[in-house]
C-alpha cells in the first residue's frame, strides 16, 4: 500500500507521539515492549491500545507478541515521520504521485520549491542481511532495517551533495530520516531511450564516470537502468552503493560499471567497446 496523505494529515498527536517513542525506542531493541512503550509516551493502557490499533490499521506499525508483547515501526511509519518532519521544515508542502518502486526504494513527486522528487530508502527484510554483510557503511551490530534505510540514504545524500556541479546527478535539496529530497529531472532511463548519436552518449557517460572516480567516487552498480536522458544531457542516478577508489574491491567494482554499461551499447547499437580500455581512460588523472 502507498503513502496516504490523508492517513498522516489525520494522525492525532498520540499517535504521533507513539510513533517517535517506538523510533528511539527502536534503536535498542527490535520490538519495543509494551510496558516500556507505556511509560515513554505517558498514556493510560487502553489510550495506548486504542492509539496503536489506529496505527496498525494505518500500516504504520505491527504488533507481536512473541517473545514478548510489543511493537515495530514498518515503512508506513517511518515514511510518515520522514514526512512530518519535512513538512515542518517547509521542504515539502503536497505529497504528488507516486513514480516507481525499484529494490531498495520508492519514489514519489512532491511540491516543494516547484516539483521535487522524494527517494525513501528502504532496505527490507529480504535484503538486510546481504546489505549488512557486503556494504562498507554498514558497521554490524543492533541495526534494524529502518536505521539501515536512513544510512543508504545518508550515503547518496553524501554522494550527490559532493558531485553536484561536477556531472549530471540530482541536486539534493534535504534529507530526513530515511528520505532523500532531490531536483526532479525530466527524462527517461537509458534503457528505455532511443539515441541518435550512441556513441555520443558513450562518451559523455564515460567522461562523467572519470569525474566521478577522480572526485572520490565510483558508483558501484552503474547500469542503463539509473542513467537518464533529458534531451541532449546524462544524467546519473542511485548513488547509495558508492565506493571510494582506494577500497580493496575499487577495480572490480569500476570495471563491472563500465562494463554493464558497455555491453548495453554493443548490444543496442552495435558499438565495438573495450571495457577496458575505458577503465584505463576512467583512471588516468
Amino acid at each position: 500500500m502507498g503513502i496516504s496523505a490523508e492517513d498522516i494529515k489525520n494522525l492525532h498527536p498520540y499517535e504521533i507521539r507513539i510513533l517517535h517513542a517506538i523510533e528511539r525506542l527502536m534503536r535498542h531493541s527490535r520490538w519495543v515492549a509494551e510496558d516500556e512503550l507505556r511509560a515513554a509516551v505517558h498514556l493510560s493502557e487502553p489510550e495506548l491500545k486504542y492509539r496503536a490499533g489506529c496505527l496498525i490499521e494505518k500500516d504504520m506499525i505491527r504488533s507481536d507478541s512473541v517473545p514478548y508483547k510489543g511493537y515495530s515501526l514498518i515503512f508506513g511509519g517511518y515514511d510518515t515521520l520522514a514526512l512530518l518532519s519535512l513538512s515542518a521544515k517547509k521542504t515539502v508542502s503536497a505529497l504528488g504521485s507516486h513514480i516507481a518502486v525499484g529494490k531498495e526504494s520508492e519514489i514519489y513527486e512532491a511540491l516543494g520549491f516547484g516539483i521535487v522528487i522524494l527517494k525513501f530508502h528502504k532496505v527490507g527484510q529480504r535484503s538486510f542481511n546481504t546489505v549488512k554483510t557486503t556494504r562498507e557503511y554498514m558497521d554490524g551490530g543492533h541495526c534494524p532495517w529502518i536505521f539501515a534505510s536512513a544510512k543508504s540514504a545518508k550515503r547518496e545524500y553524501e554522494a550527490l551533495t559532493a558531485l553536484n556541479g561536477k556531472i549530471n546527478v540530482p541536486v539534493p535539496v534535504d534529507i530526513d530520516r530515511h528520505t532523500i529530497v532531490m531536483s526532479h529531472i525530466d527524462g527517461i532511463n537509458l534503457n528505455r531511450a532511443k539515441l541518435e548519436e550512441p556513441e555520443k552518449t558513450w562518451n559523455d557517460i564515460i567522461s562523467q564516470v572519470k569525474t566521478a572516480y577522480q572526485a572520490g567516487y565510483i558508483h558501484g552498480d552503474l547500469s542503463e537502468y539509473n542513467i537518464m536522458i533529458s534531451g541532449d544531457k546524462v544524467w546519473i542516478i542511485d548513488w547509495p552503493q558508492w565506493m571510494h577508489p582506494d577500497h580493496v574491491n575499487a577495480d572490480q567494482t569500476l570495471f563491472h560499471d563500465v562494463d554493464t554499461v558497455a555491453e548495453h551499447f554493443r548490444k543496442k547499437y552495435r558499438i565495438e567497446i573495450n571495457s577496458e580500455d575505458a577503465v584505463s581512460f576512467v583512471k588516468i588523472p
